[in-house]
């Protein structure tokens, strides 16, 4: 096979071309290919090939729509060969989450607490929500509803045990 050779008539002929049609087929270019310096490679690419051509093509008033097919022709090609980085697995490739709980989760969890304790008689209650949620003290706790602090300790107990035998919590622990 041999390297087709333009005359030095059809090289002055298309480098006419060139300079006239060139802006309008870079922004062809530009519309397949979204990467400015890609466009451009495949505009050359496109431009190469219509120059090894430009003596079988007949009529030069159709050399656009030839430029045109070569660069989407070229463009699909590059597109069929480009590398392929992503791969279908049997598992996702997801990364493991450590030391960040999930937050859904965590609020069904606060959700179903919420529930148990509003199960738990008023007096138990009252002592559970100002000893874990107010963070007081048992003194404090037993100041503020009037009550021993052995009292407090004992209905604390109780509650927790309660808590503990909470079918509800059961799922959210295991």
């Amino acid at each position: 096979m041999t390297t087709p050779v333009c005359t030095s008539a059809n090289t002055t002929q298309f480098t006419a071309y060139v300079r006239t049609k060139g802006p309008t087929l870079l922004r062809t270019a530009r519309a397949l290919t979204p990467n400015p310096a890609d466009a451009e490679d495949l505009l050359q690419t496109a431009l190469t090939k219509t120059y090894l051509a430009w003596d079988r093509i007949d009529d030069h008033r159709a050399v656009d729509g030839y430029v045109r097919r070569t660069l989407v022709n070229t463009r699909t090609s590059q597109w069929r060969k480009r590398k392929v980085d992503e791969f279908s697995t049997d598992e996702l490739p997801e990364p493991q989450v450590t030391g960040q709980p999930d937050p859904v989760e965590q609020q069904a969890q606060r959700d179903a607490l919420l529930r148990a304790i509003a199960r738990l008689p008023p007096r138990q209650r009252a002592m559970v929500v100002l000893r874990y949620y107010e963070d007081m003290s048992e003194v404090q706790t037993a100041e503020a509803l009037g009550v021993s602090v052995g009292t407090v300790k004992s209905a604390v107990s109780r509650a927790l045990g309660k808590l503990r035998d909470d079918p509800e919590l059961e799922l959210c622990v295991a």
